[in-house]
């Protein structure tokens, strides 16, 4: 029923992360994967140094090949790496990933503003790459992970003009929460929960780029929906083409609601049996390639 384009597993054991988080195994995913009507999902790296132990690719590409038809690969590389240079030629790296069978980068989470060069650079290389990009995004620099942005999220817009080939997807509070306009700029931090009464930036970056997608996995996404449900139905018709279903899956036991909230819209005649079918799984095969794919009956 569905594909999840954002879900996060370590092969090997390791500790509890930023202080409380044991991300799941890959068994564990596959569990809730079979417990949830997710018939695959795209296995994202953690690489980000501010608050994870780094991750490799090559344990991603290793754990898709143990688990075939359950897992496919999305690589990353952190900006700053390999000579810390805007200098730097990603596209070796990002090409040898591409090969072996990566369909996306991400989570792409430094703590550096959208328009730092080296991050700049680096886009410019996914271009060349001709992967989708999935970003986190933070409010605020220091002490946290993800891209910054400002409010009404400028950055963001001049990265989509500047890299017209390179499909963003979007992801992570201070993106998500602006699909309102934001009662108090401090919003951009959480999860807003009051209804939308008028529309923000989110909605109009989508009509008016292109390469502007979302990835309604996390807290993020669904509460960027349940907080009103109505214009929920509404958005999600609007940009049927442009968004993915996924969950953001850091623990064996999370708490995941996006499916029966999209299942419920569905069956309650709120959105369309096609509307749901494109979200679920069918944007996700189009966009990233998935067709031929053992992750695809």
């Amino acid at each position: 029923m569905f594909i999840d384009i954002h879900v996060h597993a370590y092969l090997f054991d390791s500790p509890p992360q930023d202080g409380h988080t044991q991300f799941p195994t890959p068994a564990e995913v596959i569990a809730r994967q079979d417990e949830l009507g997710i018939e695959c999902s795209i296995l994202l790296p953690l690489i980000g140094p501010e608050v994870y132990l780094p991750q490799s690719n090559e344990e991603i590409i290793e754990t898709c090949r143990r688990y075939p038809g359950r897992f496919l690969p999305a690589c990353n590389i952190d900006p700053r790496g390999i000579r810390n240079s805007t200098k730097t030629d990603f596209s070796v790296w990002l090409d040898w990933y591409k090969e072996h069978g990566c369909v996306l980068i991400g989570e792409f989470m430094p703590n550096l503003p959208f328009l730092h060069p080296l991050v700049q650079n680096f886009f410019g290389y996914a271009e060349r790459s001709g992967m989708p990009l999935t970003f986190d995004i933070s409010d605020q620099i220091g002490d946290n992970y993800g891209l910054y942005d400002d409010p009404g999220l400028p950055q963001l817009e001049k990265t989509l003009r500047k890299f017209p080939k390179l499909t963003i997807f979007g992801h992570g509070p201070a993106f998500w929460a602006e699909i309102g306009q934001l009662e108090t700029p401090g919003d951009r931090c959480g999860y807003p929960r009051y209804p939308i009464k008028e529309e923000g930036v989110v909605p109009k970056l989508f009509r008016r780029y292109e390469n502007m997608w979302g990835d309604l996995s996390a807290g993020s996404g669904y509460y960027a929906l349940a907080r009103d449900p109505e214009y929920a139905a509404k958005f999600l018709t609007e940009f049927q083409d442009k968004l993915c279903f996924g969950t953001d899956m850091c623990s064996a036991k999370a708490d995941v609601p996006l499916p029966r909230f999209l299942i419920d819209l569905k069956e309650s005649g709120k959105i369309s049996s096609k509307v749901f079918k494109k979200i679920a799984k069918e944007n996700a095969i189009k966009k990233l390639g998935l067709p031929n794919s053992n992750c695809v009956e």
